[in-house]
């Protein structure tokens, strides 16, 4: 748990290497999971084409419980994005962590909270741009003073609390499932009777940092369309 990260300063901006490369290497598997799922589709679809479908299907079935699909459909495509990135992002982490000269590399970056904090800073962001595109400027504005105008500031805060609980609990979870599994190497390395002890609970750990990854990206996915709801649909 020694180390550090590898910074790059551009113009004055400091750059996290790791995050720049482990955000890149999710991204890539993503597009190479949807490329060879699409590849050649079929009408009884099987392996790759059968997941992709399903997780289709998952999200579709998020997004009409948030919302009319005549609404929420034009976000079917992020959800998907999301959910898949997100996920990947999560277990990039838990085989192993790279340390080279100090520096930490290889890691989820979703174990950093400047990756998730910018992604939940984008999806509330991108809740205020769908709310003016599809009300316009007057009604989007007019829902800050429902149901009665006095609660205005409250409106403010809750948009601030939403985008430091979306990003906060997803770094939060995947962080504190990482620091367990290099203490646990810690262990493991130290002698051969702390492998014999720690090899078990560090294959347990493993199995539920896999579920708990998939649920945070379910919850990530979950929360965006509750937010987007919120700002869209005519009932919220």
């Amino acid at each position: 748990m020694d180390h550090g990260a590898p910074m790059l300063e551009v113009f004055g901006i400091w750059f996290n290497l790791s995050n720049v490369m482990m955000l890149l290497v999710a991204a890539l598997i993503v597009f190479l999971i949807a490329f060879f799922a699409t590849r050649n589709l079929k009408l009884k679809p099987t392996g790759m084409q059968n997941f992709m479908e399903w997780v289709m299907d998952f999200v579709k079935g998020i997004i009409k419980s948030n919302m009319d699909w005549r609404d929420g459909g034009r976000f079917h495509v992020l959800g998907i994005t999301l959910i898949m990135f997100i996920f990947v992002s999560n277990m990039l982490g838990l085989p192993f962590a790279v340390v080279v000269n100090g520096d930490l590399w290889w890691k989820s970056p979703t174990a950093d909270p400047v990756v998730t904090m910018t992604l939940a800073a984008t999806i509330i962001i991108l809740s205020h741009y769908y709310g003016i595109k599809l009300k316009g400027l007057k009604g989007y504005s007019s829902d800050f003073l429902k149901p009665m105008p006095f609660l205005f500031p409250l409106k403010i805060i809750e948009e601030f609390a939403n985008t430091l609980t979306l990003g906060l609990r997803l770094y939060g979870n995947i962080y504190a499932g990482e620091i367990l599994l290099t203490l646990l190497a810690g262990l493991a390395s130290a002698s051969i009777f702390g492998f014999v002890g720690a090899i078990l609970p560090m294959m347990a750990w493993q199995g539920f940092s896999i579920f708990i990854g998939a649920i945070q990206a379910f919850i990530f996915v979950m929360l965006t369309m509750v937010y987007l709801s919120h700002k869209v649909s005519e009932d919220h």
